[in-house]
């Protein structure tokens, strides 16, 4: 219920009055079933205006961070991810990728539209980084289509670290639905997995117009600290 009061009620019409965000390819998202959305990410605000374009709930895979802040900041961001029905994962260690596949094959198992970022992480600089493996090991496990989406104009309005976001358009493309199943139980091959993956991050691309960096983002970004 509070998801539905944040989208058309609270957040929503709030959002589509200020970015008047352009939609392309809304078709492609099925009336219902399982799917995947996978998108580039490029802003923390990709997580509040994907949802409000979408008809159908879609839940994310949000890192653990949003919901374990310090303060009275920390604990309004919590209670407003786990309100809006996001999933906390933590991103480190060993076992972080299973446990967000465990706990993204749930929400697929009911049929729901998940969501996830295979970046991992928000692009620092705007471009497009390698995506993580675990959108295709979900996709092959669970037997259903990877819808890929392109945020453009979302880091331009609030890149990493800026509080409040610039007013400007933006725009969210939706790509034709991708269809897997001839890898079926093969979601154990790494070669697969990985051939999977950057398919959808080359339908990304094409939808986005980025620029590609094959290398994994918190890599980069762990490397431009380290020389800064």
């Amino acid at each position: 219920m509070f998801y539905r009061l944040l989208k058309y009620v609270l957040i929503g019409p709030f959002l589509r009055l200020l970015f008047r965000p352009r939609i392309e390819g809304l078709e492609h998202i099925p009336d219902e079933g399982a799917a995947i959305i996978a998108g580039n990410h490029l802003s923390f605000s990709d997580h509040f205006l994907m949802p409000v374009v979408l008809k159908r709930r879609i839940t994310f895979l949000a890192k653990q961070e949003y919901f374990t802040g310090p303060g009275l900041k920390g604990r309004l961001t919590a209670a407003f991810f786990r309100s809006a029905g996001q999933i906390p994962v933590d991103r480190s260690g060993k076992e972080a990728g299973k446990a967000a596949i465990r706990e993204g094959l749930g929400v697929l198992a009911k049929g729901e539209l998940l969501g996830i970022y295979p970046e991992g992480t928000r692009s620092h600089d705007g471009r497009l980084y390698k995506g993580k493996v675990g959108v295709a090991v979900m996709a092959l496990t669970a037997g259903v289509p990877v819808i890929p989406c392109a945020m453009v104009g979302t880091f331009e309005i609030q890149p990493p670290g800026k509080v409040l976001p610039r007013i400007m358009r933006v725009t969210i493309r939706f790509g034709e639905p991708l269809d897997f199943s001839r890898f079926a139980g093969m979601e154990n091959e790494k070669a697969v997995v990985r051939a999977v993956t950057d398919e959808i991050m080359y339908e990304i691309l094409e939808l986005s117009g980025q620029e590609y960096v094959d290398d994994y983002a918190a890599v980069v970004k762990a490397r431009g600290s380290a020389e800064g």
